[in-house]
């Protein structure tokens, strides 16, 4: 009669104990299953047109709405007709020009000085921003500079850059560099200030230092702020490109869209005007949207910081 007690007790232990493995499993299993849903996301791939479609209107409504306030401007004459012409005006400006077959080059003069003065600006923007961002004292004594000369206009160099080079195609790109070096350094020291420390240490274990330090694990870890450094030095370079254009104007530099609208300023045409900006406008969003924001939303995506959606 023990026996026959004791063993119910003991398969009574055993059972409980299984239960509690299986439980303990199940709970596990079910631990995963929700960390996996955080990290993956089920998205339905749209059609590329539908989401180019709804990309562009968007930006499609407010162009009309602004080209409707202009034409009503104009109607209503806010401003003498020769002083704010109507939009078929900068339009037929706009056509003559490429008629005249001289549209694309002053689009190309502009475009490959500010792909040249960008691209020295990111090599000096970089290895810049690189010591102040690694060397305490050096950071200390021109971090502020630095500072100070991003937020200085890129036309208050071009007096200085006219007096040092004469008129010459080397004042339009020192302007160009002075405009955007300075927010190139500043986003790479931004970039690297948000690095873990964790990494660093990381890198400095596997033997990454010196030069392989930077490239393997200093560069890649501080990409987020560098790109946004990147797209912010190239707005400070297309700004101090037309600066540059607007000013330094001689027959042997050749036309940009800063020179083709100081010609319009000259002889007081304004559909040349504002059709010479609209050109400045366009260019300058066009290579934000194609070159930079592709990259940007590649970076972020990668590190996790964007949801593809």
């Amino acid at each position: 009669m023990a026996s026959t007690e004791t063993t119910p007790a003991a398969g009574n232990g055993t059972g409980t104990a299984d239960g509690g493995n299986a439980g303990t499993a199940g709970d596990i299993a079910g631990l995963e299953a929700g960390l996996d849903a955080l990290e993956s996301r089920i998205v339905d791939r749209q059609p590329w047109l539908r989401t180019a479609a709804a990309k562009a209107f968007p930006p499609l409504v407010a162009i009309v709405i602004v080209l409707g306030l202009w034409q009503l401007a104009y109607h209503f004459e806010l401003k003498p007709h020769y002083l704010l012409p109507s939009p078929l005006d900068v339009a037929h400006s706009l056509r003559q020009k490429w008629l005249e077959g001289t549209l694309l080059g002053f689009v190309w003069t502009s475009v490959s000085r500010g792909a040249l003065g960008f691209v020295a600006s990111v090599a000096l923007g970089t290895v810049l921003g690189l010591i102040v961002a690694q060397v305490k004292a050096v950071r200390a004594a021109i971090g502020p500079i630095l500072s100070g000369l991003q937020s200085l206009p890129s036309v208050a160099w071009v007096p200085a850059a006219i007096i040092w080079f004469g008129l010459s195609d080397a004042t339009i790109y020192a302007v160009v560099l002075l405009g955007a070096v300075p927010s190139i350094a500043n986003g790479l020291v931004a970039g690297v200030d948000q690095i873990s420390p964790l990494y660093l240490r990381a890198g400095r274990t596997i033997g990454a230092t010196g030069l392989t330090g930077v490239r393997h694990v200093l560069l890649p870890a501080a990409l987020p702020g560098y790109i946004a450094g990147l797209k912010q030095g190239w707005a400070f370079s297309w700004r101090s490109l037309m600066a540059a254009e607007l000013i330094v104007n001689a027959p042997d530099l050749g036309t940009g869209l800063g020179q083709l609208l100081e010609q319009g300023r000259e002889i007081q045409d304004m559909s040349w005007v504002l059709a010479a900006i609209f050109l400045i406008l366009i260019v300058g969003i066009g290579i934000e949207l194609l070159i930079f924001a592709p990259i940007e939303r590649r970076v972020l995506r990668s590190r996790g910081l964007l949801v593809k959606s």
